[in-house]
């Protein structure tokens, strides 16, 4: 290690901060220990200078979570800790890299700094590298291809249809990266249908072998109790992430611990509680013990989508435009965007860039030649029992088994919901209450269903869109005048890349969150907005592909599109 703090001489070789003057954001790429370091002395020049670009983003393999700092405008991307697994995923734009005191660079991790270096980007290393180092000049790293140029360079603005949790967050994620949103709905304000729920859960899912969709839930999960537990703290967002049971009747503790040890993940995620700590976790007597998550719970999603898009709206990058019904889109002219039309042709608003947030109704507005999108209409009815039900216990932290459970602030139960695949009936039925109550008797909710239907208060019906693999579809639509590539069944058109897509096209979706929104909702929009901004992805490549609308099946064939009859009635998709 050097025996002198090298910060300054990397600020000053870096060419910081003339560097960052006058450009909308610097991307910086830190390999070496004592990263928080550096990263306190860049943020505080990135203050100190008044010609300062909009953003700064550093990229680290040592330090805390991410986070953000500055409001919003500068971000903190914490890495995998080995550089060569961080960079194998890693799809951003770098414009310095910072390599530590290591004398010398492996050929492999060098193809990799290249494959994530912006035109011009610089490199520094605390030490001198020998002089006939072959791999690449030490301070400049050749520029890309001619080809290559960041996405969308006009106006900054974007459509975004949907006001429900991915709209909300679409929103709220475009304004960190500094873009305005147009939020339009049908309904006269936000989350008034699906996310219009009291209630609903908010934790990560935990499998051996880790999955894609476990990491996906993991990381979208403790992306979201890092943003929301300050909002629920100051009660602008109804909720409790003190903790949520998952209960797994099908293991015992050794099969258990086996499980975690395999994956090794930090017990403050996730830990094997035994029935009696499960008991007293939940205040409830159950047959099981189960799978704790200790940063979930629940949360409002009225509450959460309010909240994301208050944000931008207060950073005056946001406007809600309410009872506006969205017929179809169109691409105007060249240099104009797209146009969102009403049922007459009128035009209601207009963007180079739009954000279909409209959950079921996406494939009704994608224009010709965009694929359909795979999904399934999956009707939950929930249901709501008051805080004097005869016999209600209300569990001290949300569960869930076959059914969940939880309790709201004002002592009220909250549970359900049914699962129920092509059924159009918007009417909330008394047979559906009574399947919830007999879930929420099994779990120890209710001393028994007949009398928990006594104090029944409400319930509301919705549908969620739901994917085969159950994750989102975030980013660019597939295209069909494409040819898929040879042997992938996989239309590798240039927008799919997010380096590469068409400018032109400026069409994204954000969908599919199923009966996960409130988990999936942030990440899931910043995901979005590296897609439409450029800014670095804030998951690997393989999350973001795992999410990819174009993304394949088992087996290499292009997933085919759901045709269930899309529902009719108030709480309908819009």
């Amino acid at each position: 290690m050097p025996t002198t703090d090298p910060t300054p001489d990397f600020l000053a070789a870096s060419g910081l901060p003339t560097r960052w003057q006058g450009c909308e954001r610097l991307v910086v790429l830190d390999l070496g220990p004592g990263a928080v370091r550096r990263f306190e002395a860049l943020q505080a020049a990135w203050h100190a200078d008044a010609l300062r670009c909009e953003r700064l983003v550093v990229l680290a393999t040592d330090g805390p979570d991410s986070t953000d700092h500055a409001d919003g405008r500068v971000q903190w991307i914490r890495l995998a800790d080995d550089p060569g697994i961080a960079l194998r995923g890693l799809q951003a734009q770098v414009d310095v890299f910072w390599l530590g005191d290591s004398p010398a660079v492996p050929g492999g991790l060098v193809r990799r700094l290249h494959r994530v270096a912006a035109p011009g980007a610089t490199l520094w290393s605390a030490r001198p590298h020998p002089a006939d180092h072959a791999h690449f000049p030490l301070r400049y790293l050749p520029p890309r291809p001619a080809a290559f140029r960041p996405p969308h360079q006009g106006p900054r603005t974007a459509l975004v249809i949907g006001a429900g949790l991915a709209g909300c967050a679409a929103a709220w994620a475009l304004a960190r990266q500094g873009w305005h949103a147009t939020v339009l709905d049908r309904q006269a304000a936000p989350a008034q249908e699906t996310s219009g729920n009291p209630a609903g859960l908010m934790h990560g899912t935990f499998n051996a072998p880790d999955s894609l969709h476990a990491r996906w839930f993991r990381a979208a999960a403790r992306c979201t109790a890092r943003l929301a537990g300050p909002a629920i703290a100051s009660g602008a967002v109804a909720g409790d992430l003190g903790g949520f049971l998952r209960l797994e009747h099908r293991l015992d503790t050794a099969q258990a611990v086996g499980q975690c040890a395999q994956v090794g993940l930090p017990a403050d995620y996730v830990r094997w509680v035994e029935r009696a700590q499960a008991q007293a976790d939940t205040g409830l007597v159950l047959a099981s013990g189960g799978w704790w998550y200790g940063q979930a719970g629940w949360m409002s999603p009225g509450d959460w989508s309010r909240w994301l898009l208050a944000q931008a709206v207060a950073a005056g990058l946001a406007r809600f435009q309410g009872n506006t019904a969205v017929a179809r889109l169109h691409q105007a002219a060249e240099g104009h965007g797209w146009q969102a039309l009403d049922a007459d042709g009128q035009v209601l608003a207009q963007a180079p860039v739009v954000v279909l947030a409209t959950a079921l109704a996406v494939d009704r507005l994608l224009p010709q030649g965009a694929a359909t999108v795979a999904m399934q209409a999956v009707r939950g009815q929930t249901t709501l029992l008051a805080a004097d039900t005869p016999g209600l216990r209300p569990p001290r932290r949300a569960l869930s088994g076959q059914g969940y459970g939880l309790t709201l602030p004002d002592g009220r139960v909250f549970t359900g919901a049914t699962t129920q695949h092509t059924d159009p009936d918007p009417s909330v039925r008394q047979t559906d209450h009574r399947h919830n109550l007999v879930r929420a008797t099994r779990l120890g909710l209710c001393a028994s269903a007949e009398a928990a239907a006594t104090g029944i208060v409400g319930g509301r019906v919705g549908w969620r869109a739901t994917t085969a693999d159950r994750l989102p579809c975030i980013g660019p639509p597939p295209d069909l005048r494409r040819p898929p590539t040879p042997g992938t069944g996989r239309q590798d058109g240039l927008q799919h890349q997010p380096r590469w897509h068409s400018a032109v096209d400026g069409l994204y979706l954000f969908t599919g969150l199923g009966a996960r929104g409130i988990t999936s909702a942030a990440l899931g929009a910043q995901v979005l907005a590296a897609w439409v901004t450029g800014t670095p992805f804030p998951v690997d490549t393989a999350l973001r592909d795992a999410l990819d609308p174009a993304r394949e099946k088992k087996g290499g064939s292009a997933e085919p599109p759901c045709q269930a009859k899309e529902p009719s009635g108030p709480t309908a998709p819009p």
